[in-house]
Formats: C-alpha cells, structure tokens, sequence
C-alpha cells in the first residue's frame, strides 16, 4: 500500500468520524444518534444507551426508548434526565418518550457554531495526516529512497487527496447547517 493510499485511507476514516460527530448535533427532527454519547448506569457498569435500549422514532419530533430489561427503565430515563439534550424524558410503562421541543434561532445559531468546530477538528486531523505523509516522503527523497521528481509527484497527489477531503468535510458541513436552519 502506498503512502497515497494510506493517508487516504486514514483521511476517510477522519470524515466518518466528523459525520459520528455531526449526527450528536440537534435538528429539529428526532435522530436516535442523539443519544450515542448517553451512558446507562446498568447494574454498576457504565453502559452505552444502544447497548440496553432499542431507539425508535414514532413520530419526526419524538424518540421512544425502550429498555430490554424492564427493570432498568428507571435507570436508562435517569440517564437521559441528567444528560445535556435539554429533554425531560416522559416514562410510560416500559417505554420511555423524548420529545424534541422547536429550536429557538439562538439555539440553532449555537448548534451551527458547534458544527463548524467539529467540522474544523476534521480539518485539523486531516492536515496532520498530511503533515506526517509529507514528512515521511521529504524523508524518502532525503535518504535516497526514492527520487525527487517521484516525491514531487507523490506531494501533489497528497494535495489533491487532502483538497478533495478538505471539500467534503465542507460538503457535510454544508448540509448540517441547512439541517439544522431549517424550520
């Protein structure tokens, strides 16, 4: 495997992580991802929500949340209670409702700012991946290993990979923002 392809490979694996980071952002539709960062305290061990409840969505607005053991409701609504959604869960019988009240403007503005950082965190992690590949190339053409017309041509591949990343970070980006504007 090339350099080329290594930096691309671990660049793609940078974009998935920006899109896991975008989907905990709140629109104003219910998305069960919202609820990827909650830990369920399940019988003293910190538990992922997704691991002790299934996530449906009734309705564009509301999540259902329904524990697979009935006798951890009270601990799975606990968790959601205390966790920085901002939504008072709503327990009836084993089924636990979220709804997701209508984002202010100054909500979603603060939502769009989030966005941008995670999007640039994206950014960030994909320059160092190119810094480390450009380092490791000046290193080759240095040490002999390979001529400097192919590093040359190895760097503007490497441009051209971190440019075409680079736009799809701010593709995704894009597409948030008009998420989560709109009304």
């Amino acid at each position: 495997m090339s350099l080329i392809d290594q930096a691309k490979e671990q660049m793609a694996k940078t974009v998935e992580n920006t899109k896991e980071n975008f989907s905990g952002i709140r629109t104003g539709r219910a998305n069960p991802a919202l609820l990827n960062g909650i830990m369920v305290d399940y019988y003293g061990a910190p538990t992922p929500i997704k691991a002790v409840a299934s996530i449906g969505v009734p309705e564009p607005r509301t999540l259902a949340v329904t524990p697979f053991d009935a006798s951890q409701a009270a601990a799975v609504e606990k968790a959601i209670r205390n966790s920085d959604l901002g939504i008072s869960p709503n327990r009836d019988g084993n089924v636990i409702r979220l709804t997701m009240p209508e984002l202010t403007e100054d909500r979603r503005k603060e939502y769009v700012k989030l966005a941008k950082g995670k999007a640039e965190d994206g950014k960030v992690a994909v320059r160092n991946i190119r810094r480390k590949t450009k380092e490791t190339i000046d290193k080759s053409v240095k040490d002999g290993d390979m001529g400097e017309d192919e590093g040359d041509r190895l760097l503007k591949d490497l441009d051209k990979v971190t440019k075409s990343i680079t736009d799809e970070i701010d593709a995704l980006l894009e597409t948030k923002q008009k998420e989560i504007m709109e009304v």
